[in-house]
């Protein structure tokens, strides 16, 4: 690792053949050690109510009682590790689509993409309810990447970022979600009300081999950040110059835009449709550092993970005994952080 000064005069940090700003790698610390002490806090807080020490005797392997290790290791432990690596994906896929469209409005949910992986599911459950659950993510990858290979059809390959494809994707979006609410509407009771819970987003299938299961996905978010970090970086300096500087936009358009597809799909899969995070996560992270690039995309998603960690804590703490899924926990809490954010830019872009 060293440190250097670059052409713009910022200091900088290389670590092998990665390298970003000082404050970037700062502000990824900062937000990685939040996280760590938020994970013990929502580890520590339960109907087993645990001190620090506690926490730290359980995970460590020390003496513990059956009730302990059951809230730490079969209850807790699986939900958190769960909930960041959805936070994290679905934050990477919606700043890779804000770079993408260049528009701070994209995530997954306006284009459709998750709609198109919840309907895929959906018509799954109800036509074929034979289908073992491991099978989810495929049909929800078919599912998402069939909205996405629509919207690269409906509005071309060269157009697949600005707002030709904003304004297809919420065409789509509007579409699809129409056709799940017919779903809702016709489906038995029962179905009708485990759809309803589902598709509003929810950790209750965080068990130890979903967290298996997807890692892989959260391993394969992680490759992408390092591959799709360059073209992101030049893309957000508008499609002219990036294809002056050599970019191939004709195809590394639509392969990051089924990259997003086919990550999003994965988490719809496993915890249903969570909106707002791929909007508010790149915009909280921006506001604690300014970043382009890879630095963007890993401390959206560390804010990703971060906020939907946040959402499930204050989801515990303050429904004991009613049930109020996670996704309307982000958009109650989200939105005013959204619009707190929008408005200290708007002040600091007047100074």
């Amino acid at each position: 690792m060293r440190v250097f000064t670059g052409l713009d005069q910022r200091q900088r940090v290389q670590i092998g053949p990665v390298m970003a700003p000082v404050h970037n790698v700062v502000a990824f610390l900062g937000l990685s050690v939040l996280s760590a002490a938020l994970a013990c806090v929502s580890i520590a807080i339960g109907s087993i109510e645990l001190d620090f020490w506690d926490v730290l005797r359980v995970v460590s392997g020390g003496p513990a009682t059956e009730d302990e290790r059951f809230a730490v290791f079969t209850v807790r432990l699986p939900r958190i590790l769960v909930g960041f690596m959805v936070g994290w994906v679905l934050a990477m896929a919606g700043a890779t689509l804000q770079s993408l469209a260049q528009n701070p409005l994209a995530e997954p949910g306006l284009l459709g993409l998750s709609q198109g992986a919840l309907l895929a599911i959906m018509l799954t459950m109800v036509f074929f309810p034979a289908v073992p659950r491991p099978y989810y993510p495929v049909i929800a990858m078919c599912g998402g990447l069939a909205v996405g290979v629509s919207l690269l059809l409906l509005v071309g390959r060269h157009n697949a970022g600005g707002i030709a494809i904003l304004l297809m994707g919420i065409a789509v979006q509007t579409t699809l979600s129409s056709v799940s609410m017919m779903l809702l509407l016709y489906t038995p009771q029962e179905e009708s009300y485990q759809l309803a819970r589902w598709m509003n987003g929810s950790l209750y299938y965080s068990t130890w081999e979903n967290v298996a299961r997807f890692g892989w996905w959260f391993g394969a978010s992680v490759v992408a950040l390092l591959l799709v970090g360059r073209s992101l970086n030049v893309f957000d300096l508008g499609d002219q110059m990036a294809m002056s500087l050599g970019e191939p936009a004709s195809w590394s358009k639509p392969a990051i835009l089924i990259v997003a597809s086919t990550i999003t799909a994965a988490s719809v899969s496993l915890v249903g449709p969570i909106v707002f995070v791929g909007i508010l996560a790149p915009h909280l992270a921006n506001s604690v550092s300014r970043a382009t690039g890879a630095s963007r995309l890993l401390l959206a998603s560390v804010m990703g993970g971060l906020l939907i960690m946040s959402a499930d804590l204050l989801t515990r703490v303050t429904t004991t005994y009613a049930y109020l899924p996670i996704g309307l926990t982000i958009v109650i809490i989200g939105a005013p952080a959204f619009i707190l954010t929008v408005r200290f830019a708007a002040i600091r872009e007047a100074r």
